[in-house]
């Protein structure tokens, strides 16, 4: 559990998108399946034992944080900084990560950020994005409480004193069809 904020503690708007963690240890799995040709034939296949050291830099490297600056985006080798003024919008394409089109025409990989990460994206960019989830979780609240709104308004006409009578059996005439 995090520390509780003081007055003392300085507020972060930012919020870092990354790897999980837990990837880690698919790096291990990886380090330890590579042990058995490496210890069978050491001469060949030594060199493996540095790709799951390699994916594991990679996934503790990649990261987009999103401030109220900008954007800061970490690659495996290089590092960019984007302003909000220079983004023109988003694109997230059906596979692979975001991209933001820039002004200048060109576009920019956000690494990390899918569109399962939109709400945490748009909280992050002080309403510069628009969380679509946030409208569909109002729209079915507002859709909640117009059905208990509903509700009541039916169980309290059915207990008031002066509501309307139903009409007895042998008031009403037969259908006849």
């Amino acid at each position: 559990m995090p520390p509780v904020p003081s007055s003392h503690t300085p507020s972060d708007d930012r919020q870092v998108i990354r790897i999980s963690p837990l990837a880690l240890m698919a790096c291990l799995f990886l380090l330890f399946c590579l042990s058995f040709p490496v210890l069978g034939w050491p001469a060949a296949f030594g060199w493996t034992l540095v790709i799951p050291f390699l994916i594991g830099a990679w996934v503790l490297r990649v990261r987009t944080t999103v401030g109220p600056d900008g954007l800061e985006l970490r690659r495996a080798f290089s590092s960019q900084s984007i302003s909000w003024d220079q983004i023109k919008g988003f694109r997230f394409p059906k596979r692979g990560w975001a991209r933001a089109e820039l002004l200048d025409g060109n576009e920019v990989s956000l690494p990390t950020v899918t569109f399962g990460r939109l709400p945490q994206l748009a909280s992050a960019s002080g309403g510069r994005i628009t969380d679509p989830y946030a409208a569909a979780r109002e729209a079915q609240a507002e859709k909640s409480r117009a059905e208990a709104a509903a509700a009541d308004e039916a169980a309290q006409s059915i207990e008031s004193p002066g509501a309307a009578k139903p009409e007895s059996a042998g008031d009403s005439e037969p259908d006849t069809d």
